[in-house]
């Protein structure tokens, strides 16, 4: 199985209000194989705190804007590792600590990647 078009342009959505706040390392997972609950899981890093929540809201304002609202939001207290549940897709942004800590890429290694246009020069 593969990730819809509908979740493939979501992450691009995603991928772009992210990088205009200025996340990191931005990777989309096609998660659609393995986990039947989400097509993509889009990862991103924070530099601080308060970068990982501008990034999350960023993104869900941006996704609210093109009608989309999240099903559940985890992590905007502490700002370390903020998750959105968007159904097919799920956003996670993390501090760069818990991103190496948590290695999410690596539990997900066999998941294809897709591809993300955004002008930071990180994804």
């Amino acid at each position: 199985m593969t990730a819809s078009t509908e979740s493939i342009h979501l992450a691009q959505l995603a991928a772009e209000a992210a990088d205009a706040k200025q996340a990191e390392n931005l990777v989309a997972l096609d998660v659609s194989g393995p986990l039947p609950l989400a097509d993509i899981f889009l990862l991103a890093s924070g530099r601080n705190e308060r970068n990982v929540i501008a990034i999350a809201e960023e993104i869900q304002d941006r996704l609210a804007e093109a009608g989309v609202k999240a099903v559940r939001r985890e992590g905007f207290s502490e700002g370390r590792w903020v998750l959105l549940d968007f159904n097919d897709l799920v956003v996670h942004v993390f501090h760069e600590e818990e991103r190496m800590y948590y290695s999410l890429e690596r539990l997900w290694k066999d998941c294809p990647v897709v591809p993300l246009v955004v002008s930071g020069a990180d994804a």
